[in-house]
């Protein structure tokens, strides 16, 4: 195989490299880093772009380590190429979150690149990831119980953006104080390139590499994986790393047709959502086929928790199959301290310390009885509300057009004037409008599949012991305007625009 021929035409099918830019390469001192660069300096003419090589020292291997960080260093202005050169404690990366030395080294190069990038004003990183390499990350990813996503390996371009890097990153702390970061592509120029063609290359052309010992450390999963069990399915299939290069090939076609079928149904099922919850209409999910409702499932955890890697096939399909038939609720638990909570007609899928959020309701915050003044503005403690009550003599046109559940219009003289709002108290009873009883106000709530953690909380209006109104939901049925209703008690729940009461 003539590498420079595959790497023209992997950047010239994939449009890796656009004119004029700068690109980062990633270089470790290895085999595969040397013969990319060495390929894109040859190219960089041809294409019109210049390089910059980016060099980190994961401060695992001593003097070993900064060695090869001399040797890039030395090697690159020898090319008359710029070079970055950094450090970082990657074992105490790997302690703080809690990560694998390989995952907590990926974390680090790849926030260590869109660092470089960022300084340079660069817009494309190149790794220098090979066919092997691609083998290799489809069956590891197979073991692990991936989804189509790991399957398909890697892309020869993706969005440096969309990779879970670890949050102790500078680049993404100066993302969460606000600062820019402008869009990065991370390219793959050797992706098509078997691992034995990059040694005849770096032969043929007198690159020395360095030898990084850790790779012969089994301890790791992917060297475990490259040099036992690789090595013993090509007992069964000599072309073994070939049919996994393929695999990823025809996963990764077909994974473009299921991303814009999710994101169909994602639209379509998905009823809102916010960085710390995604609320899921049930009905409208348990009617997408089954593939959809796990990549659905899958591409919540993933914005929720876009530092996990690997989504477990284990937690998907529990979920999916506890939602087949799942009674309100019902809890399922993900990966990561995520809780999948199944409501009346939505499930939720948030933190296990979520909280919903209960700021747009007129809810009580404390216990007390709160007298209502007649007419004029009642305040609810605490809250952003206020309760607006009027009389109307004219009232018909106005209350066959409500369609507000923070309006309600009651029989005035029905109502009397001794009204006050408080919270649900253990046996209170209601009579519902429309309903030829009373009933208990707990069963009523249940039954009218008002959400549990509304239930305490929610403003009921009183007339003396009677409840009126349970506000948002039901009027109770004495206080309902008949024919022979006189004068209507109008009342109406509004919003202020100042700081809270207290």
């Amino acid at each position: 195989m003539e590498i420079l021929v595959e790497v023209r035409t992997a950047i010239r099918r994939h449009d890796l490299i656009p004119r004029g830019v700068t690109v980062v390469a990633g270089v470790s001192g290895g085999p595969d880093s040397l013969c990319l660069l060495h390929a894109l300096m040859a190219l960089r003419d041809e294409f019109g772009f210049s390089l910059r090589a980016a060099h980190l020292n994961h401060q695992l291997r001593g003097a070993e380590a900064e060695a090869d960080a001399r040797f890039v260093a030395d090697l690159a202005a020898g090319w008359h190429i710029p070079c970055t050169v950094g450090s970082r404690d990657v074992a105490s990366l790997a302690r703080a979150g809690r990560l694998s030395i390989e995952e907590a080294a990926r974390h680090a190069r790849y926030a260590f690149l869109a660092e470089v990038a960022q300084a340079s004003g660069s817009r494309t990183v190149a790794v220098a990831h090979n066919a092997d390499d691609q083998a290799e990350s489809v069956l590891m990813h197979f073991l692990r119980g991936s989804g189509t996503l790991g399957l398909r390996g890697m892309l020869p371009k993706s969005d440096l953006s969309e990779f879970r890097l670890h949050p102790s990153s500078p680049a993404l702390a100066a993302q969460g104080r606000g600062l820019t970061l402008h869009p990065c592509q991370l390219i793959r120029p050797l992706l098509c390139v078997p691992r034995g063609d990059i040694e005849r290359y770096c032969h043929e052309h007198d690159l020395q590499p360095r030898f990084d010992r850790s790779n012969l450390d089994t301890t790791f999963f992917r060297n475990r994986l490259r040099r036992e069990l690789l090595p013993q399915l090509e007992t069964y299939n000599p072309n073994i790393r070939e049919v996994l290069r393929r695999t990823a090939d025809v996963v990764a076609a077909e994974a473009e047709l299921l991303r814009g079928a999710t994101e169909r149904a994602w639209r379509a099922s998905v009823a809102s959502e916010s960085d710390t919850a995604i609320h899921f209409r049930l009905a409208e999910w348990r009617g997408l086929p089954i593939a959809l409702q796990r990549a659905t499932l899958r591409e919540a955890i993933r914005r929720l928790r876009p530092a996990l890697r690997n989504i477990n096939f284990v937690h998907v399909e529990n979920a999916v199959e506890q939602l087949a038939n799942a009674q309100t609720g019902a809890r399922v638990t993900l990966p990561q301290r995520l809780m999948l909570s199944v409501g009346y007609t939505t499930f939720t899928i948030a933190p296990v310390t979520y909280t919903p959020e209960t700021d747009d309701w007129p809810l009580l915050a404390a216990p007390e009885t709160i007298p209502i003044r007649l007419p004029g503005h009642t305040l609810l403690p605490g809250t952003r509300w206020r309760l607006e009550a009027a009389y109307l003599d004219d009232w018909q046109d106005e209350l066959f057009a409500n369609h507000d559940p923070w309006l309600v219009y009651l029989d005035a003289d029905s109502a009397g004037h001794d009204l006050s709002l408080r919270a649900r108290r253990s046996g209170d009873v209601f009579h519902p409008q429309g309903m030829p009883a009373t009933t208990r106000l707990h069963d009523w709530m249940t039954n009218a599949k008002i959400p549990r953690h509304l239930r305490d909380r929610l403003s009921l209006v009183m007339a003396g012991e009677q409840i009126a109104w349970v506000a948002g939901y039901r009027i109770g049925q004495p206080f309902v305007v008949s024919p022979g209703t006189r004068r209507v008690l109008r009342l109406a729940f509004a919003r202020l625009a100042d700081s809270p009461t207290r």
